[in-house]
């Protein structure tokens, strides 16, 4: 188990620069995601990280080594693919086997190995059989099964979910997790999808256009995101543009002229009247109600036209003009509320503590 840290790394693929500067420190023992849209440079700084690529320039080490020029059987690294990169001439056993193999590891010694791993993943029954006779689950297994059998200093995945169904990737993610936990492995991990990450890291790294936009935890990306960027790719989310009119010094509340009226919102920031901002409010964080409410004078009482509704099973999600702009209001146990319709006029209430700010 090590720690691993990346130092100024940049890669450059003729005119397009795919990682700009990129700084990063994994603790041992982590699962650390990346996480990003397309193109942004997850993978391209994972097969740094692995040894598959050489940056242009930077560094990478695994604790205080420096194994940037090492291939990656030199860095004892386990990775998992996004098509799982099976030999499909190969049983199950000998997929698992294969880089014991290379290692020249004796032969009970891989049997026990293989056996102890295939058992860990629940797939004994499969050592007999070939990658097309598996389900794309027990694929995946398997593909974990060979990346971790030779006890990797580091494991990388690399999208290794994104060709299951998506009961099965619910399933299998949360078994990666455990296992991820119980042999206490270091892990980097790349997808896009923003349920994934929230669920199976320790910290999460969001990646746009080969910039690194914010690390956190998963808690502090959804809750208090740094930059517009990371607020609207990470889950639903409300962005209203306004301008401060005062800020209440002793309480740290500022007054906020916005696109849906004036807000009162807790102040964590240097914020200066005339300035302009971004209000940032998550979905679940308002609350609707078809009667006026009582008065609270930081709950920031609005009212609005339903536009949409959409029945989500265990969550009702609407979508509420107030002056125009759109507001998104997620219910939870729909079945406890009153039906809501479309041209319907409601109320909704938004705590000033519930809003975050960003500048500019």
């Amino acid at each position: 188990m090590v720690s691993v840290r990346v130092e100024d790394v940049w890669m450059v693929f003729g005119n397009v620069t795919a990682l700009q500067g990129i700084n990063l420190e994994v603790k041992e023992g982590e699962m650390v995601t990346l996480l990003g849209p397309s193109g942004c440079g997850k993978t391209t700084l994972l097969r740094i990280i692995s040894g598959l690529y050489k940056p242009t320039k930077g560094k990478v080490y695994f604790d205080s080594e420096d194994v940037t020029e090492r291939n990656p059987w030199e860095r004892n690294v386990g990775l998992v693919f996004q098509d799982y990169a099976l030999w499909p001439h190969l049983t199950v056993f000998d997929n698992i086997a294969y880089g014991l193999k290379l290692r020249k590891v004796p032969k009970d010694e891989i049997h026990e190995k293989v056996h102890g791993v295939a058992q860990l993943l629940g797939i004994e029954a499969l050592l007999d059989r070939y990658p097309h006779q598996l389900s794309g689950g027990q694929q995946q297994r398997v593909a974990l099964a060979r990346a971790i059998v030779i006890n990797p200093s580091v494991l990388l995945l690399d999208e290794p979910l994104s060709n299951l169904d998506a009961k099965i990737r619910i399933n299998v993610r949360t078994e990666i997790r455990k296992l991820q936990k119980k042999l206490n492995i270091t892990s980097i991990y790349v997808t896009h999808d923003q349920e994934e990450a929230l669920v199976i890291s320790d910290k999460i790294v969001v990646m746009n256009q080969g910039k690194i936009e914010q690390v956190g935890t998963p808690m502090e990306i959804y809750y208090h995101p740094q930059t517009l960027f990371v607020a609207d790719f990470v889950g639903q989310v409300n962005i209203v543009k306004g301008r401060v009119v005062e800020v209440e010094e002793p309480k740290m509340i500022a007054k906020i002229d916005s696109e849906i009226g004036q807000l009162l919102v807790k102040n964590e920031v240097d914020l200066k009247p005339g300035g302009e901002v971004h209000l940032i409010f998550r979905p679940e964080m308002v609350e609707l109600f078809k009667q006026m409410p009582s008065e609270d004078r930081e709950a920031n009482l609005v009212k609005g036209l339903v536009d949409t509704v959409q029945f989500l099973g265990n969550i009702l999600r609407a979508d509420v003009l107030v002056n125009d702009k759109k507001v998104r209001v997620e219910i939870h146990n729909p079945l406890f509320k009153e039906k809501l319709s479309p041209q319907e006029e409601v109320y909704l209430r938004i705590p000033a503590s519930n809003i975050r700010i960003l500048q500019g």
